[in-house]
């Protein structure tokens, strides 16, 4: 089901990233995401909703200000 919220994401289990691109064309990597939230998320029926309760405000994160998701440096 699309979501309104999340454009799409992508996770890197090795570092434990999770990058997200936002309908508003944002992208923001979040750090240290166990992969159960990540297939918690892939389950969800409303991303936005399970992102604002499981990830949001939970994990350090940045944003990346040109729009594409960069590896933790």
């Amino acid at each position: 089901m699309p979501s309104t919220v999340i454009h799409s994401y992508q996770y890197d289990p090795a570092a434990c990233r999770l990058d997200i691109r936002f309908v508003s064309g944002e992208t923001y990597s979040y750090f240290d995401v166990p992969q159960r939230i990540v297939a918690g998320l892939a389950r969800a029926i409303s991303k936005g909703r399970y992102f604002q309760s499981h990830i949001r405000d939970r994990f350090a994160y940045r944003r990346d200000r040109t729009g594409q998701a960069r590896a933790a440096s």
